[in-house]
């Protein structure tokens, strides 16, 4: 068996082991005993936003827009049973998910747990593509990008990001387009499964009551050691600069919808923990429901219980962003520019700040105790290069000061992009 690591945090009182398979694999397994739920993650670290890669003679390959999402569905099929339906024989729940900068296939269960990681293992390491399947697909997943096309809430979040960023491929939809998906056939998959499912650039996480051993025995079943790749990420250069401004589409919408965001990071990198923290607890204080904005926005009818917020944030992009509902627009977001300017001026209030602060500190504690979170945590910080221990010891050392600095330094006008959706049928 290959060497195990064992990361062990005694304040929480948790650990897991870190496995380093020959195959240059990644293996990670959180045992908690006692939990009757099972579930078990796979993935890679490539995305949406992966849209070139560099070949054997060093040379650059474009990909179409979209690739990685299809890929993750035709990696389902077989020669013989699909995955979903293998995983029906176990019981298991099984999904997938293609995000900006990653692929993850991933079950849950009670019963049967080796024997759904090994259809996991199995159907991940073997792909099946051929050119009559691919054009199958083609098909399907057409009708699934157009069928976004008609949601609102998809619609006004990618238009956000296209009037943002000129050249970084996270304004494009994760799905690609129909005529980019059009250029897809069975040898750009298997290209594109041969560079970003080389196994130095996957990892495996495994949480709940299971036995270390049976989990490495079922990957030195399924997983061969194969000749890998350093993976290199290839992003476009991205300006400072935004595209425009204001951008503004009409759908049939009973209220008018608006996304409004902040472009903030373009460096080619992901945002460093402490950095993700003290954005997520400055916009508790300026947007949470407890927030003077948000009472003064409610109080005026500019929004309602649609209004939301969420940093977003990636390899090479981060955006606070918030979006609602609103008859009036124009005044909801010259309220919302306005009462960030107050903030600028005066800085967070210390009481606001400590109260937010352990509401965050306190949802990260209980984080711990969910199989499903600790899991996507882990297999994020593995591709992020961030430690899952270190989440409270960098929220407990953020400051008042540290908040300050980073309100004055994102949320500026320059940097500020507006998304409007408006009822098609509005004369």
């Amino acid at each position: 068996m290959s060497e195990i690591i064992t990361i062990e945090n005694s304040k929480l009182k948790e650990k897991y082991h870190v496995i380093k398979h020959e195959s240059g694999l990644t293996v990670y397994v959180w045992q908690k005993p006692d939990y009757t739920s099972k579930y078990a993650i796979f993935g890679t670290n490539y995305g949406s936003i992966d849209t070139a890669f560099e070949n054997k003679d060093g040379e650059k390959v474009e990909i179409p827009n979209g690739t990685a999402h299809f890929l993750e569905h035709k990696l389902f099929e077989s020669e013989e049973l699909d995955a979903f339906e293998r995983y029906a024989q176990t019981g298991a729940s099984a999904n997938a998910y293609t995000s900006f900068d990653k692929t993850c296939y991933l079950f849950s269960c009670t019963d049967n747990f080796n024997e759904s990681l090994d259809i996991l293992l199995d159907f991940v390491r073997h792909p099946y593509f051929t050119k009559k399947t691919v054009e199958k697909e083609q098909g399907i997943i057409g009708q699934e990008i157009k069928m976004y096309k008609d949601i609102p809430s998809w619609e006004i979040l990618f238009n956000l990001l296209s009037a943002m960023f000129h050249n970084h491929p996270v304004k494009i939809d994760i799905a690609g387009t129909v005529d980019s998906i059009s250029q897809i056939d069975d040898k750009m998959l298997y290209a594109c499964y041969e560079n970003y499912y080389s196994l130095d650039n996957m990892a495996l996480v495994v949480v709940g009551d299971v036995d270390v051993s049976d989990v490495m025995k079922l990957v030195d079943k399924n997983i061969e050691k194969t000749e890998n790749k350093k993976f290199k990420r290839i992003i476009p250069k991205e300006p400072e600069s935004i595209v425009q401004k204001y951008i503004e589409e009409k759908l049939p919408v009973s209220r008018p919808m608006f996304a409004m965001g902040y472009k903030e990071n373009v460096k080619p990198t992901t945002i460093t923990l402490k950095d993700e923290y003290v954005m997520e607890l400055l916009m508790d204080i300026l947007f949470s429901k407890s927030s003077d904005l948000y009472e003064k926005l409610i109080e005026n009818k500019l929004i309602n219980s649609t209004f939301s917020y969420e940093y977003f944030s990636g390899f090479g992009y981060s955006v606070p962003m918030l979006s609602g509902e609103s008859d009036d627009i124009e005044k909801a977001t010259q309220m919302i520019k306005s009462e960030i300017q107050k903030y600028k001026e005066n800085g967070v209030d210390i009481e606001e700040f400590d109260r937010q602060k352990k509401r965050l500190y306190g949802n990260i504690i209980k984080g711990y105790n969910d199989i499903e979170n600790v899991a996507n945590e882990l297999i994020a910080c593995h591709f992020e290069d961030k430690k899952i221990f270190d989440y409270p010891e960098v929220l407990k050392n953020i400051t008042p000061e540290d908040v300050n600095i980073r309100l004055r330094e994102v949320f500026k006008d320059d940097k500020l992009c507006v998304s409007i959706i408006k009822n098609s049928e509005e004369v």
